[in-house]
């Protein structure tokens, strides 16, 4: 595959490590997984990686930013995903997410969704819950030992790094940007791919 056809280059994916795993493996993820080092890491499948987030990525740009929220209980992800918010106006749920804010509506912070994405779903499953009972679709950032149950569509990916995440987010909020016209092209985004990833 050339380069060009990736959403990014192939040196950022391997910089940010988005394709490093754990040494833990679930049978939901091995077709992701392209090797295992001799440190028992499993190494995740760059080229499936860079086509789920472009899945990802066409299939939030049905929805208009009201109708999206991301939710991501690990810190990791927290300051990519409020920059995410700021470029695209997507919703989103930065640390723990209270069960019931999409099903109960006496709630002071519930809202309405018609498709959430969770960074983790093991600790996001309260939103994966959520999302279930009111039959919204989910998609998953999963790592090699995530379980994809509930899930409808998966994205294989570091999901526990802070590089990782911000890449994965960036893109996000780029294209999604794009597509829905909110930036002409990529020059007008206003956050650069290290404020997104810095430590």
């Amino acid at each position: 595959m050339s380069e060009k056809e990736l959403l990014i280059s192939n040196d950022e994916y391997l910089k940010a490590g988005i394709h490093i795993g754990t040494k833990f493996k679930t049978k939901h993820m091995s077709n992701f997984i392209y090797k295992t080092r001799p440190d028992g890491l499993s190494v995740l499948n760059i080229q499936q990686i860079d086509e789920r987030i472009s899945k990802l990525i066409n299939f939030l740009s049905q929805y208009e930013p009201k109708e999206v929220i991301i939710v991501c209980r690990r810190e990791n992800g927290w300051k990519a995903l409020n920059l995410l918010n700021e470029v695209t106006g997507i919703k989103v749920f930065a640390g723990r997410y209270p069960p019931g804010i999409l099903t109960n509506p006496n709630l002071k912070n519930y809202m309405e969704t018609k498709a959430i994405v969770v960074a983790d779903p093991w600790p996001d499953k309260n939103a994966v819950n959520d999302a279930l009972k009111i039959g919204v679709p989910v998609v998953g950032l999963c790592d090699t030992n995530n379980q994809a149950n509930n899930l409808d569509l998966v994205v294989p990916c570091n999901n526990k790094g802070k590089k990782s995440l911000g890449l994965l987010f960036y893109l996000v909020a780029k294209k999604y940007a794009l597509n829905k016209g909110i930036i002409k092209n990529e020059k007008d985004l206003k956050h650069t791919l290290e404020e997104f990833t810095e430590e």
